[in-house]
């Protein structure tokens, strides 16, 4: 049987591990990555494999050029090629801009930015060739909206809007799919540092009232990868309506 492949960057827990396992139990094989957490990313690992697919961790930071190039060479040893490719690897940090330093900018725009510019620039070309592919981009509503305490995050994430639609009239013509899933309060890690009065402040704002499921994100994306082609370009909030 020849199952397609997708790559989700950031996967040991959070909205990439959910998008990770809705694949697996879709049948696809799955390469998995982090930058730090191995012995979460294993652990998802296993679960994915209880799939009855296939599954590849790679520790390593997608910021890194050379780290990603030797992530996709032994992606494709592994599996030959990749069908999806999901760009979901990305920090927060929560601090007034007047404090910011640069080493932190950088390292916010590497981890958010800069590795979606890596995994594409080396799995594109592939894509290209085949004249398919569906790559999906995890943004943020701070992308558009901006949030204050939170420039470097919403640059990174407004840097991933404009990447997605300008990549999506490139590739266009060798149909291949570019979109991002801006998505809105989700309860991750990544919001654990609110107690719990502000996350009910939060809640209140959403229309929806609640916070996001990561499994709906999950959903979601996978509804992009296998659906329809003409969809493209597009930047979609996933928020509740709450921007």
């Amino acid at each position: 049987m020849n199952r397609s492949t997708v790559l989700v960057t950031g996967s040991s827990r959070g909205i990439g591990k959910a998008i990770a396992i809705k694949f697996a139990k879709e049948g696809y094989n799955v390469i998995i990555n982090c930058s730090h957490q191995e012995k979460e990313l294993l652990l998802t690992k296993k679960e994915i494999e209880s799939f009855q697919v296939s599954c590849m961790a790679y520790v390593g930071n997608a910021g890194s050029f050379e780290e990603v190039n030797n992530m996709i060479m032994l992606a494709k040893q592994q599996f030959g090629t990749i069908d999806v490719l999901v760009n979901n690897a990305g920090i927060s940090h929560v601090g007034l801009f007047t404090d910011m330093d640069l080493l932190t900018w950088n390292e916010i725009i590497n981890t958010n930015l800069t590795s979606v510019f890596n995994c594409c620039r080396l799995v594109v070309p592939d894509m290209i060739a085949r004249k398919q592919g569906k790559i999906i981009n995890i943004s943020s509503v701070w992308g558009s909206a901006g949030a204050s305490c939170e420039v470097a995050y919403s640059a990174s994430k407004g840097g991933i809007n404009a990447f997605t639609k300008a990549l999506a009239k490139e590739l266009a013509p060798s149909n291949i799919q570019v979109n991002a899933v801006a998505c809105g309060a989700i309860d991750t890690q990544m919001n654990h540092f609110l107690n719990q009065e502000e996350v009910s402040s939060l809640i209140e704002e959403i229309p929806a009232n609640r916070l996001g499921r990561t499994e709906e994100v999950a959903e979601f994306v996978y509804h992009i990868a296998s659906g329809n082609d003409y969809l493209n370009g597009q930047v979609i909030r996933l928020d509740g309506a709450w921007i």
